[in-house]
């Protein structure tokens, strides 16, 4: 039996939204990484593809030059980014004043969860399992986690009651350690008591 016309639609939708997702992504790759004074060398002109070299391929292994490349352009078309040119030819990407700004919203000493007016009640538990061999960004994303605020349980399981999957999703693709990271919505923990005291969550009750 054949696969409906409509199913194909879905199935292409679903594929459609993750790539914008992930390019989404990859553009605030580029970004926080040239608002941490990385340079990124690149071969061609900006009117033409980049060949990208060096610094890209080594940080983000995950990613494929493809959409490196459809990244750069797009950031490059939103004058988020321009370029310096060297004797030899070669482009170097930086950051516009446009880029400037908007690094602040991505910059990650600067993040942020917005607190609701009403709480949901629901728990948002991060439990990693990230190997020694990565242990720069297991080190790196429990920074992150503990400067944001959350609850240590303990030093790989963290707990938080506002929505921060965004947040999450984030820190994840930026560091690549999503198949050893958890995220678990619960109702209940048995020593909640000492965790609403932590957040100051009296007044939700």
């Amino acid at each position: 039996m054949g696969v409906s016309e409509e199913a194909k639609r879905n199935i292409r939708d679903r594929v459609a939204s993750y790539k914008e997702r992930r390019m989404g992504i990859t553009k605030k790759k580029v970004l926080v990484l040239l608002g941490g004074g990385l340079s990124l060398a690149l071969s061609g002109s900006p009117r033409t593809s980049w060949k990208i070299v060096g610094e890209m391929a080594k940080d983000w292994k995950e990613l494929t030059k493809q959409t490196a490349e459809r990244a750069i352009n797009s950031l490059y078309a939103s004058k988020l980014v321009g370029t310096e040119v060297s004797a030899d030819g070669t482009f170097t990407l930086v950051l516009a004043e446009k880029g400037e700004k908007r690094i602040l919203k991505y910059n990650l000493s600067r993040m942020k969860i917005e607190k609701p007016v009403v709480w949901d009640k629901l728990w948002r538990m991060i439990s990693f399992d990230i190997p020694e061999d990565k242990r720069e960004a297991r080190n790196a994303i429990r920074g992150h986690l503990l400067h944001l605020g959350f609850y240590e349980q303990h030093q790989s399981f963290l707990i938080y009651p506002f929505e921060c999957r965004n947040e999450m999703e984030y820190l994840i693709e930026l560091y690549d350690v999503r198949k050893y990271v958890r995220f678990i919505l619960a109702t209940y923990i048995d020593n909640e008591l000492e965790i609403k005291k932590f957040f100051s969550l009296e007044r939700y009750d």
